[in-house]
């Protein structure tokens, strides 16, 4: 294979992991924020999903709608949202991976509240090779 064939695979390759990202980021924030709801309040609604992102509540039910066809939430006209199993282990991998971004970056000098920022968007597109070197490098330095 040529060199700028060799390219153009790598380059389709980065951009699909990227696609992919973007396609589960989405599902990824919304089961974390009814656990995170859930855990504060003892129910999620949607009102509250639509609050905490800034997005209208038709959104929150379209999205809502979608991620009981994926077999993460469990939801009934008029009543509270439900993680499935699936959903809560996908919102507990979730958070896990945003602890280790967000302590990540304090641990190199980023204020607090911009690592929390921005380990809201990096946590979703860290390859699991990369998060892994952000752990090793927290347990070194003693976290």
């Amino acid at each position: 294979m040529a060199e700028q064939d060799k390219q153009i695979v790598q380059s389709a390759s980065k951009f699909e992991r990227i696609r992919k990202a973007h396609q589960s980021e989405v599902a990824e924030d919304y089961v974390e924020m009814i656990a995170d709801l859930i855990d504060e309040t003892g129910e999620a609604r949607a009102v509250d999903l639509a609050a905490r992102f800034g997005v209208t509540s038709p959104t929150v039910n379209a999205t809502i709608q979608r991620l009981q066809r994926e077999g993460l939430v469990i939801s009934k006209p008029y009543r509270s949202i439900f993680l499935t199993d699936n959903g809560r282990a996908l919102a507990e991998s979730s958070k896990q991976r945003h602890d280790v971004v967000r302590n990540f970056l304090i641990e190199i000098g980023v204020e607090p509240s911009v690592a929390e920022e921005d380990a809201e968007g990096v946590e979703h597109h860290v390859s699991p090779e990369t998060l892994e070197k952000f752990s090793e490098f927290l347990k070194k330095s003693g976290h």
